[in-house]
């Protein structure tokens, strides 16, 4: 009984894991640990997961009517089964994503800029652009490329190192939430209390110099808005 009980184990466990990658894809929560073009791929493995995991439970439970003399034993293999409670967790409740409390905790980058790299934006409208490329102007001749121009950034809200104001931030990934680096943005110009930690706001304002070095929104206009299915950039 000890074998039949390891494979039920080893099987379940197959199985539980390919059900929480397809729900994950099928819902659109993998977004949150991979980049969002990797949905199909997960989709997939999940199911052939599913599907070995599907066969090795059944086999097991076709094999218990040959080890009835075993029953003996089966409750010192019980323990085995509580390698199951993180899978069924993950299947149950989804984490969510990488938000405020890592940010300060994210590998740490230094945008510098040496021959002039971005061209002047355009008058007479507003620039929607990622935090990223926000920094990357900023760094860019001390910002010389925003000539004033309206931009408008999209981000969830944390804290300042120095605990004034507030900054807006979102994660970049190459791959996975794993080598995750943040990109932030100091906003000032708002009035009243600013949102919540980890609420996504747009906001819309103009480039202003910053003497730490953390690139500086200064607001006219700021939206609350409901996280977006992709959270990273």
């Amino acid at each position: 009984m000890v074998a039949a009980v390891t494979r039920e184990v080893r099987s379940t466990t197959v199985l539980l894991v390919g059900a929480m990658l397809v729900k994950l894809s099928i819902s659109g929560a993998y977004a949150r640990y991979v980049r969002a073009g990797m949905g199909l791929w997960l989709l997939v493995a999940g199911i052939l997961l599913a599907g070995v995991g599907l066969v090795g439970v059944w086999q097991a439970l076709a094999g218990h009517g040959h080890d009835d003399h075993h029953h003996g034993h089966r409750h010192n293999d019980r323990i085995g089964w509580l390698l199951l409670a993180p899978v069924l967790a993950l299947l149950l409740v989804t984490p969510p994503s990488l938000g405020s409390f890592g940010v300060s905790r994210s590998t740490g980058v230094t945008v510098t800029s040496g021959g002039k790299v971005f061209t002047d934006l355009r008058p007479g409208g507003t620039a929607a652009m990622t935090l990223l490329e926000f920094d990357e102007r900023a760094a860019d001749h001390d910002g010389a490329s925003f000539k004033s121009v309206p931009v408008k950034l999209t981000g969830f809200v944390s804290k300042t190192r120095d605990g004034a104001g507030f900054q807006i931030a979102r994660f970049q990934i190459a791959c996975c939430a794993a080598d995750a680096v943040a990109y932030a943005v100091r906003v000032t110009g708002t009035a009243g209390s600013p949102p919540p930690r980890d609420q996504w706001v747009t906001v819309t304002g103009t480039f202003h110099p910053s003497a730490d070095g953390l690139p500086e929104l200064r607001a006219t206009g700021l939206d609350e808005i409901p996280a977006p299915r992709d959270p990273y950039e």
